[in-house]
């Protein structure tokens, strides 16, 4: 059991390594508006985004659920095959997609990392012990995984959309949505509920089963619906901002149950929690909600064309998300599960750096929507904002390994 967590603590150490590199790619994004760069920028958008969501999230969240799940189920030298082909489909997306962009090598290796992520999803569901069955908290990593599965209709459409209709073709942004959607709302969001309610449940504080099933067909329900919300680009029929704005309410008011719950039982939960947790877990429930207070705002049609035609405004949300509601959850989770040592100062930085770039971000739609000038330095400023998020994740890397290294 001691070896498998070393090697759970090194595949960790390995999902910080593409942390970094996501991170150096997207200091490579700001630093354009500065310097001169000798590189294609879509190609290193496409190389940044993989490697973040793919090698980063992807590899952090699976070594979550096989430390949770499988890891008394005696199957790490089976789990090992597929964690190292994993682990070539993205060092063959990070050596490609910057050179290339969308090509033939690019292509085959995201398509391989999509056969990694189904024999991921056949090996977690064939070796989960029965004694998780009836657990709330595997509900919600199953059908985490169902959105991980069902993300992947994305990518394998782009293909054909592709090569009929093309790429300035509405469905093919629509794809792309679609993955993106079921990859941050469904995959992201559920996974990290199902880590949260499994560490719950460790102190014997849980859902009722009633509570759960309320909680859980609002949840799901809210993300199938609000997937509406991405279609809206193409500024369609009333239908379709009824159905993401319910879609968006149904989650928000599953949070709500969840937060009403944990008020409630407040008492217990404070009590085997330290203060980190407690405020770090604070801290993710204030952003989580920011992010479903602006995803049902973007249900009203106005607020809709204004994300549509203002691109910063959807790019903030999206860091939202992924910088702020899931790596903040996750360096929180992988601490608290001792798979990460991680330093609470350079964690700090990193929240510091993450809420500046936010601000940045968001300013500048601000100041398009309004018509504005931005002020001459801010391309500089994000630049070297950004270079707080890398620095601090380096650090995190390096504090790590070198703690690792001593308690050898």
């Amino acid at each position: 059991m001691a070896r498998q967590n070393k090697n759970l603590q090194n595949h960790t150490s390995l999902a910080l390594v593409y942390f970094v590199l996501a991170a150096g790619l997207g200091c490579v994004l700001r630093c354009f508006r500065v310097f001169e760069i000798p590189v294609t920028y879509k190609f290193i958008v496409h190389a940044h985004s993989h490697v973040a969501l793919l090698g980063w999230v992807y590899l952090a969240l699976t070594t979550l659920l096989y430390k949770l799940y499988l890891s008394r189920a005696e199957v790490h030298k089976k789990y090992r095959n597929i964690f190292w082909f994993t682990q070539l489909t993205i060092v063959g997306m990070l050596l490609t997609f910057p050179f290339q962009g969308y090509a033939v090598f690019s292509i085959i290796f995201s398509t391989l990392f999509l056969f990694a992520s189904y024999w991921f999803a056949w090996f977690f569901f064939k070796n989960v012990p029965f004694e998780y069955k009836q657990k709330h908290s595997l509900k919600c990593a199953k059908i985490a995984i169902v959105y991980l599965l069902l993300s992947s209709l994305g990518p394998w459409a782009l293909g054909s959309i592709m090569n009929t209709l093309g790429v300035t073709s509405i469905w093919y942004r629509l794809a792309i949505y679609f993955y993106l959607h079921f990859i941050y709302n469904g995959w992201m969001i559920m996974a990290l509920v199902a880590v949260f309610l499994y560490i719950l449940d460790m102190h014997n504080i849980s859902l009722s089963d009633k509570g759960f099933k309320a909680f859980f067909l609002k949840l799901n329900l809210g993300i199938v619906l609000s997937f509406f919300l991405s279609t809206l680009f193409t500024q369609p029929s009333e239908f379709y901002y009824i159905l993401g704005g319910v879609g968006a309410f149904l989650q928000l008011w599953a949070f709500y149950d969840l937060y009403t719950f944990m008020r409630n039982e407040w008492a217990l939960i404070e009590r085997p929690f330290s203060k980190f947790f407690i405020i770090t877990i604070k801290t993710v429930g204030v952003l989580g909600g920011i992010k479903m207070f602006l995803q049902l705002l973007s249900a009203i049609p106005y607020f809709a064309n204004m994300a549509t035609t203002y691109l910063d405004f959807t790019v903030g949300y999206l860091h939202l998300t992924f910088l702020g509601v899931v790596t903040i959850s996750l360096f929180l989770f992988l601490d608290y599960f001792k798979l990460l040592i991680l330093n609470k100062k350079l964690f700090l930085v990193y929240v510091f750096g993450f809420l500046l770039t936010e601000l940045l971000i968001f300013f500048k739609a601000i100041v398009a929507w309004q018509s504005a000038t931005l002020f001459s330095e801010y391309y500089f400023i994000l630049a070297v904002t950004s270079l707080l998020v890398l620095v601090a994740v380096l650090g995190i890397l390096i504090h790590n390994c070198r703690l690792k290294a001593i308690l050898k």
